[in-house]
C-alpha cells in the first residue's frame, strides 16, 4: 500500500487489530440473523510525511451509509463545545448577517443550530440521510454528498463561497485526503478561514488509545502531518489549539495560502517542535503501541471473567465505535457484558456489529440494577457519571479500560 497523501510505500506498522466489522454498522432484529463483514483492521505509518492511516480494505460508501447511527446532539458536553466553537468565531472574525458558514459533516445539525439562531447564513454537507434529515428537521440547508473538490466546485458556482468551513471530526474519515482538503481551498473566500478539529495522534499514543481506531478513520493525525497536506493542497495552517474533547484534539486554523494575509501564530511552531521532540519523525515511536493496546485488553478481559466468576452483573453504557474496536479486539460477547444503554433511540433495539451485544435504552439499569458498568466512551466518562449517579444507590460502580482499566 501507497500512502494516501504523498504515495509513498507503507512498511511501517502502527497496531495490528486483526478484524472486526465497520464499527457503526449496527444489526438490527432482522439482520442479525445474517452474516456480517469483516475487514483486517491494520495501522501503517508514512515514514516520508508521517501519515498515520488504516490499510485500504472497505471503501466510504460502506462505511457511511443512510442508517449511519452517530448522531453528535446526544452529547450534552459536545453541544456546549459546539455553541462556545461559534460564540468564539464570531466575534474572532467579526462574522455577521452577511457572513456565510459551511460545515462539512454537519451530522445532524448540532452546530450550525447555533450558527442559524445568530442570524448568519449556513450550509451543511452531509452525505448521510439519518443524520442529514436529523439536520433538516431543525431547518438547515443540507447538501447529502460527500465533500470533495467536485462538489466545491459546485457550491462555488451557486455563489455560496464560504466566510467560515467547520470540520469538525471528519478529516481523519476520508479516504482521498487530497481532494478533500483541496476543496476547501476552492470554496474559501480569499480572506476565509477553514477550521478542522480532529483528535492528536500525540494523545492517541500517550495515552494508549487504541479503541479510536476504527475503519471509519482512515487517517490518524499530527499537526506535522497536517501542514504537509494542507500545504501541498493550498491551504496554510497560521494557529492552532489544543483541545480537550474526543481524549485530546487539536483546532486547525487554516487560509488560503495564495490570498491568506493573516500571522502565522507562534503557536504553530511550538507545537511542531513538540511534536517532533516527542519522537513522532522517529520509527521507535510507534513501536510500543501494539504492546500497550494488548495490556489493556487483557486487563478488562481479566477483570470480565473475575466479575463473572463472582457472579457480579456487568453491562456496558454507550454503543459507541471505540467500544465497537476494544470489544472485537478484545473477543467479548454477551456472555460477559449483557447489554449496552445508550441514549440514542436510532441505536435502541439493536445489536453491536461483531459482538452482538443487544443495546437498550435507559430504563434497563432501574429494573435490573447491574452491579458493574463499563464506560464505552470514556472521553465522556464524567458526563456518564453524572447522569446515571443514582446508580449508587444500590452499590454499582463504573468501569473505564482507557488510559487504563479503573474501577470506581
Amino acid at each position: 500500500m501507497r500512502c494516501r497523501h504523498c504515495h509513498s510505500e507503507l512498511k511501517l506498522t502502527l497496531i495490528d487489530l486483526g478484524s472486526a466489522p465497520p464499527s457503526n454498522a449496527y444489526l438490527t432484529p432482522q439482520t442479525i440473523h445474517k452474516p456480517e463483514k469483516w475487514f483486517p483492521l491494520r495501522v501503517l505509518v508514512c515514514e516520508k510525511c508521517w501519515l498515520v492511516q488504516t490499510e485500504d480494505f472497505a471503501e466510504a460508501d460502506e462505511l457511511f451509509d443512510a442508517d449511519y447511527a452517530y448522531f453528535s446532539a446526544f452529547s450534552s458536553s459536545w453541544l456546549e463545545h459546539s455553541e462556545c466553537y461559534v460564540s468564539d468565531m464570531i466575534k474572532l472574525f467579526m462574522l455577521n448577517n452577511t457572513s456565510h458558514v459551511v460545515e462539512v459533516a454537519a451530522n445532524d445539525g448540532y452546530l450550525l443550530q447555533y450558527v442559524k439562531a445568530r442570524g448568519i447564513s449556513c450550509t451543511g454537507i452531509e452525505p448521510t440521510s439519518s443524520t442529514a434529515n436529523a439536520a433538516r428537521a431543525k431547518g438547515i440547508d443540507i447538501i447529502e454528498e460527500f465533500f470533495g473538490v467536485s462538489l466545491a466546485k459546485q457550491i462555488v458556482a451557486q455563489g455560496r463561497q464560504a466566510d467560515l468551513t467547520v470540520a469538525n471530526n471528519v478529516l481523519a474519515h476520508v479516504p482521498d485526503i487530497n481532494d478533500f482538503v483541496a476543496g476547501f481551498t476552492l470554496l474559501l473566500k480569499p480572506e476565509g478561514v477553514a477550521t478542522f478539529e480532529f483528535p492528536h495522534l500525540l494523545n492517541l499514543i500517550s495515552s494508549s488509545q487504541f479503541d479510536t481506531i476504527y475503519h471509519e478513520h482512515f487517517s490518524y493525525l499530527s499537526l506535522t502531518a497536517v501542514k504537509y497536506i494542507f500545504a501541498a493542497n493550498g491551504l496554510t495552517v497560521f494557529n492552532v489549539q489544543e483541545l480537550p474533547t474526543h481524549g485530546g484534539s487539536l483546532r486547525v486554523f487554516a487560509q488560503r495560502t495564495d490570498t491568506g494575509t493573516k500571522t502565522i501564530s507562534e503557536e504553530v511552531n511550538r507545537l511542531l517542535k513538540k511534536e517532533e521532540g516527542a519522537g513522532i519523525k522517529t520509527i521507535g515511536y510507534y513501536d510500543v503501541f501494539q504492546a500497550r493496546a494488548e495490556q489493556l485488553k487483557n486487563d478488562l478481559l481479566m477483570f470480565l471473567i473475575e466479575a463473572k466468576h463472582q457472579h457480579k452483573s456487568v453491562v456496558a453504557y454507550g454503543a459507541a465505535a471505540k467500544g465497537n474496536t476494544f470489544m472485537n479486539f478484545a473477543g467479548i460477547r454477551p456472555d460477559l457484558i449483557a447489554y449496552v444503554v445508550d441514549k440514542n433511540p436510532a441505536k435502541q433495539n439493536k445489536f453491536m456489529p461483531g459482538s452482538r451485544i443487544p443495546i437498550v435504552s435507559e430504563s434497563r439499569l432501574h429494573e435490573q440494577h447491574p452491579d458493574y458498568i463499563v464506560i464505552l466512551p470514556w472521553n465522556l466518562k464524567d458526563e456518564v457519571r453524572d447522569q446515571l449517579s443514582y446508580i449508587r444507590e444500590w452499590g454499582a460502580k463504573f468501569v473505564t479500560a482507557v488510559p487504563c482499566l479503573e474501577v470506581s
